[in-house]
């Protein structure tokens, strides 16, 4: 999971929206400001032309070992056409025809009815904690479809006010790292459910005015108790 904010992205540029929820993958490539060596690989790995390279090795392997055949492998694009769609369609992704059997219907529900209360405490929180009283809140998560290999998931907190991508403190990242993804429903649990329920984006949302003055005074206090 990655979440993103000001504070986590290293090309903050890309993080500007007109509109609400703002999608990333497959249009803009975020890379984060830290993070383990696994994030990064799978960021680097979500980048399409850099799968084709390695899908293409084995034709460079081959015009290394058969050199007087070099010309006739590099003038042979049917055949790295087909081993791209096998790598891309076959290997990486569950073909479009089978996606539907990955999860039940039953447990596709309980699945998206628990991110939904899930990302609605989450963003009950967040409004409380920041004392937001108007305007509504996005919970946005994208996940790629790429399911034989670590999921990839996208997380951010989005605002219909200005409209923009709240920074989100280490204390509400580490609220979304300790609510949004644990069993029984984890990150590829959402990412079976997202690609059989043909749900590209996830968006789930709040507005302030829902938040209850029990859940202010919550923050309030946990504001008063926390360490300076």
């Amino acid at each position: 999971m990655f979440l993103v904010s000001r504070s986590t992205v290293a090309n903050r540029g890309a993080l500007h929206i007109r509109r609400v929820p703002r999608k990333f993958m497959g249009r803009t490539a975020l890379w984060p400001r830290s993070g383990s060596l696994a994030l990064w690989a799978r960021l680097v790995f979500e980048v399409e032309f850099l799968r084709y390279m390695a899908a293409l090795m084995p034709f460079v392997v081959a015009t290394l070992i058969w050199r007087e055949y070099a010309l006739a492998i590099a003038q042979a694009p049917i055949p790295m056409l087909i081993l791209i769609y096998l790598v891309e369609a076959r290997l990486l992704r569950v073909p479009p025809g089978q996606r539907a059997a990955l999860v039940s219907e039953a447990e596709a529900e309980r699945g998206l009815d628990l991110l939904r209360d899930r990302a609605r405490t989450i963003l009950t929180k967040i409004a409380a904690g920041r004392g937001i009283e108007a305007g509504r809140l996005h919970l946005v998560i994208e996940q790629s479809e790429m399911l034989r290999i670590a999921p990839l998931s996208l997380v951010s907190v989005q605002s219909e006010d200005g409209p923009e991508i709240l920074d989100l403190s280490r204390m509400e990242r580490a609220l979304i790292e300790d609510t949004l993804f644990q069993p029984p429903l984890t990150e590829a649990g959402l990412q079976k459910i997202g690609l059989a329920r043909k749900i590209a984006l996830h968006d789930v949302g709040l507005d302030a005015r829902e938040v209850s003055a029990h859940a202010r005074l919550a923050a309030m206090m946990a504001a008063r108790s926390a360490p300076k």
